[in-house]
């Protein structure tokens, strides 16, 4: 495949409305992102405005929909903003909420659409890069009829079936083989759809406050009554009568497509698979599959190409980014000197969250000449002390006066070294802050060469005044 150019938008723009689940009034704004910022949800309306990466790790809830919680902040129902983004194939964008909750618009995606196609998509610098599947991935859940196969494909495609006991939908199937072409057209206007035996339930459990037939498809797939029709229109405040549609469909509404609901499906797939970090060339196969199967899935593809992700994302990193912070500039915060101070620079920093820093293992390192020096490895607690520094940058760097201020590692917990590090290999820590409160402070660390993990660890540090 030719090498395709990251891309964002060229301008902020916004648009407001109710939440399908929680009811709430947001207005999201899309902001354009530098290259290699992948999707991230802000929530301007919480202190210090926190950031959420739209990453699988961070799903904490998919009973209605893709909810995610990053540091205790969440966002719910994330997966049709995050389709008309990925269906674009726009890579890199901040998405500010000044509540929990994106716009439901018509239940579908294609309001998003139309506002970031008015924004206008610009091309970046950097280049894409894609997960390529090289093998077959399956998942399956034979309790809910779920079959999900991955297949090698030299673009992203995907097959759609779904089969309901129900003359208005029964068995639907549909298929598309190029983002560009069929997207915003065939796909993006397809609304989200519910049974309306589903609806008491998913009331009880206190969702779809923002609900209504004007942004979801009601199907019936009982027989209901005049006095049900006006409980119904009393549950979803409807101002004018309630009828049962002769095509099975609350209220009469029609279809966009005869095929409707499983094109929604597939415009929830491009959502969920959104969560991986980077476009897939692939062909997905999927049968009966929801926001559940999808996020496993994503879940096993990650585990399955885990080395690829992690190669590319740090590759690209390494490629194309500035370095953040040079060995000067971490002089200018650690007290570490040679040959004590073990890393080199800084290629990605979030304070107060995470850092991503770069220790190159050159064979003049001092501790190779007496470390098994007829094979020599660099010392596991080297490699600790390497993360532990990486950890230091992220908290000083973040604290005011902290030239007067040293941080103190006092415990090492769940200490894993998994491969031996060796001269000429360098390594890439990945640091995340877990907690900080009152000078005190917990971390999780990882460490990778060649996308390998090599070291993993929880640290506990205090800052404390020199």
């Amino acid at each position: 495949m030719e090498n395709h150019k990251q891309r964002t938008i060229a301008r902020p723009i916004s648009i407001s409305g109710v939440g399908l689940h929680t009811g709430v009034f947001t207005t999201m704004t899309f902001k354009p992102a530098p290259e290699n910022t992948g999707y991230v949800f802000q929530r301007i309306d919480v202190e210090n405005a926190p950031m959420i990466k739209a990453d699988i790790d961070h799903v904490v809830d998919i009973s209605r929909g893709t909810t995610l919680e990053q540091n205790g902040v969440r966002i719910h129902t994330t997966e049709h903003v995050l389709a008309a983004v990925s269906g674009l194939e726009i890579d890199n964008i901040i998405i500010e909420l000044d509540n929990k909750e994106p716009p439901v618009a018509d239940g579908s995606a294609i309001m998003f659409v139309d506002k970031l196609l008015e924004a206008g998509i610009v091309e970046q610098d950097a280049v894409r890069e894609y997960l390529t599947v090289e093998r077959t991935v399956t998942y399956t859940d034979p309790e809910k009829g779920v079959d999900i196969h991955v297949l090698p494909s030299n673009q992203f495609r995907a097959t759609f079936m779904i089969d309901y006991k129900l003359q208005s939908l029964g068995t639907q199937y549909t298929s598309f083989y190029s983002l560009e072409e069929d997207f915003v057209e065939q796909f993006a206007p397809a609304r989200t759809f519910c049974f309306l035996h589903e609806v008491d339930e998913l009331k009880k459990q206190g969702l779809i406050k923002g609900g209504s037939v004007e942004n979801a498809l009601v199907m019936i797939d009982r027989t209901i009554d005049d006095s049900e029709l006006d409980r119904l229109k009393k549950l979803f405040d409807i101002k004018d009568d309630v009828v049962q549609g002769s095509n099975g469909i609350l209220n009469g509404k029609e279809l966009r497509f005869p095929n409707e609901p499983v094109r929604h499906k597939v415009l929830d797939l491009i959502g969920d698979l959104a969560l991986l970090g980077m476009p897939i060339q692939g062909h997905i196969i999927a049968a009966r599959s929801g926001h559940a199967s999808n996020v496993e899935l994503v879940r096993r593809l990650k585990k399955e190409f885990e080395k690829q992700i992690l190669s590319k994302r740090y590759q690209r990193r390494l490629r194309k980014r500035p370095i953040f912070l040079d060995t000067e500039a971490i002089k200018r915060i650690l007290p570490h000197r040679y040959p004590f101070l073990l890393i080199d620079r800084i290629i990605d920093m979030v304070p107060l969250e995470k850092i991503v820093a770069v220790k190159n293992v050159t064979a003049n390192e001092p501790f190779f000449e007496g470390h098994f020096p007829g094979k020599p490895i660099m010392p596991g607690v080297l490699t600790l002390e390497a993360m532990a520094q990486a950890g230091g940058v992220l908290l000083l760097n973040a604290i005011e006066d902290h030239e007067n201020k040293l941080v103190y590692f006092s415990a090492a917990d769940n200490v894993r070294w998994r491969k031996l590090v060796e001269p000429g290999d360098q390594i890439i820590f990945e640091v995340d802050l877990v907690k900080y409160r009152m000078g005190t402070a917990k971390i999780h660390g990882k460490a990778f060469v060649d996308g390998e993990l090599v070291l993993e660890a929880d640290l506990m540090a205090a800052v404390v005044e020199k």
